[in-house]
């Protein structure tokens, strides 16, 4: 099975990128014979070149990864780091060049787990391949002037390595680059390996995103640079993932939508609600889908004293403005990592979307979903999250807000009891309180919905999945 430390060697051959080969003149350089801590010959700085060095030309070097690497000169002696270059040393005579691990059969033997894992490494290195900002060539710009290079390599993201062609007349001549190959150094200083280390940070926020797309493939398809909605089909009602690999905001239907950062990329929901018109609609560079979907209509009957608790305005403006105040801070980061699920089992009397009339009379859009169960039915938090808001409401009786983050919310309404409080950290299955009939209700149900962004969204799209398996394979 394959080592981690040598990923950034098979990253290598999967970017391409070729070994360059040309004529080189070494550096002078000299190995001195003060031991380090354990027991390797430590490297000088150029600093340290006298005339009586002896000249030891670089023929052949690779780094790992951005810790580990090694160069040999011509007369077989190997410098080996494990800090991306920041300090070399003599390798012991048991040293021995590391190897891809990779070899013919291997995979057959392992079984079918041990493919799958190839899989994913497989996306990941296609994905670290995308975002690659280094590509190599014959020549690089080192302090004002060119230099041939005999060989290079990129890393990860804006880093690479190259090695001087003979006749540079450089001390030394293994450079490093850590902006994409605008700039090119001797010497890794602190500045330079703080920027290695800050791209490790990024490989590995690529890797724990890479997890959480429904296949290694879809993972790939999900985080290439650019704009990427999961997914580029919906319908009214529903709601689309946005991910960009970059900061910024988006415009949809005349509001603002800030992105956030999580993981490796920069997210919002993207609400479509239910006047949205079918059509193609631009978002960044990539193109969303609205199809039609026909909603349904329910009548309901209603006593004249409920029927009078929807002219109470006064109320019910004080209960949105609370509602408001819940959900105007959102966590900025999604609090969950596993899907969502139904927070009861029960008779679905209301789906999601009705057009209802009350007593003969248009009402609204009914943008939830109604279960019926008896009364003391315990009810589930749909997924991890923080209560935002725990009260009796005047039309939706004791009600429930779960924040999940990044602007969404799900609703509990109508209970007999609430057995949570606003702050309260909840994790998904966790009992937050009961079925009842508060507020206006007709009978003993669980009123249930999502809001992204303040506007409603089918719970239907959520349950048994997560909105990154949104995503689909191409047809």
């Amino acid at each position: 099975m394959k080592k981690r430390v040598l990923l950034g060697a098979a990253l290598v051959v999967a970017l391409g990128a070729a070994w360059l080969l040309y004529d080189q003149s070494a550096k002078p350089e000299k190995i001195t014979s003060s031991e380090t801590a354990d027991g390797a010959d430590a490297m000088p700085s150029a600093s340290q070149e006298d005339e009586a060095t002896p000249v030891h030309d670089i023929v052949e070097f690779r780094m790992l990864d951005l810790d580990a690497g090694w160069f040999r000169y011509a007369d077989g002696a190997v410098m080996v780091t494990k800090d991306g270059g920041a300090h070399w040393q003599k390798a012991g005579p048991n040293w021995r060049e590391p190897i891809d691990e990779d070899v013919a059969g291997e995979k057959d033997a392992e079984g079918a787990a041990e493919k799958l894992a190839d899989e994913a490494e497989q996306s990941i290195r296609a994905i670290e391949a995308a975002y690659t900002e280094f590509s190599p060539g014959q020549t690089v710009y080192y302090k004002g002037g060119q230099v041939a290079v005999k060989r290079a390599q990129p890393i990860s993201g804006p880093i690479g390595w190259a090695l001087a062609a003979e006749g540079s007349g450089l001390i030394m001549p293994l450079l490093v680059t850590v902006d994409g190959g605008q700039t090119w150094h001797d010497e890794v200083t602190a500045e330079l390996r703080a920027k290695m280390e800050e791209e490790k940070t990024r490989r590995e926020h690529r890797e724990e995103e890479t997890a959480l797309y429904g296949s290694p493939q879809l993972a790939q398809q999900a985080m290439k640079p650019g704009w990427t909605l999961l997914p580029d089909r919906t319908v009214p009602g529903d709601a689309v993932l946005v991910r960009h690999s970059e900061p910024g905001e988006l415009e949809w239907q005349g509001k603002t939508y800030q992105l956030q950062p999580f993981k490796a990329g920069y997210f919002t929901y993207l609400p479509i609600p239910r006047s949205t018109e079918p059509g193609a609609y631009a978002i960044g560079d990539s193109k969303l889908t609205v199809e039609e979907k026909e909603f349904k209509t329910q009548h309901l009957k209603v006593s004249e004293q409920m029927e009078s608790m929807r002219r109470n305005t006064e109320r019910i403006e004080a209960d949105q403005k609370k509602v408001a105040a819940a959900r105007v801070n959102s966590a900025p980061a999604f609090l969950f990592d596993a899907e969502f699920i139904a927070p009861l089992k029960g008779r679905l009397s209301t789906p999601f979307g009705y057009t209802r009339y009350v007593n003969g009379k248009l009402s609204n859009s009914h943008m939830a979903i109604d279960l019926a169960v008896p009364e003391g039915t315990p009810i589930k938090a749909t997924n991890d999250g923080v209560v935002a808001l725990a009260d009796e409401l005047y039309l939706s009786g004791n009600t429930i807000y779960l924040d999940h983050g990044m602007g969404l919310f799900s609703q509990y309404a109508h209970l007999s009891e609430i057995q949570v409080a606003a702050g309260d950290t909840v994790k998904k299955g966790d009992i937050i309180g009961l079925v009842g009939s508060t507020g206006f209700s007709t009978g003993p149900h669980l009123h249930f919905t999502f809001f992204a962004h303040d506007v409603p969204v089918n719970p239907d799209l959520f349950f048994e999945t997560t909105p990154f398996r949104w995503l689909k394979e191409p047809q």
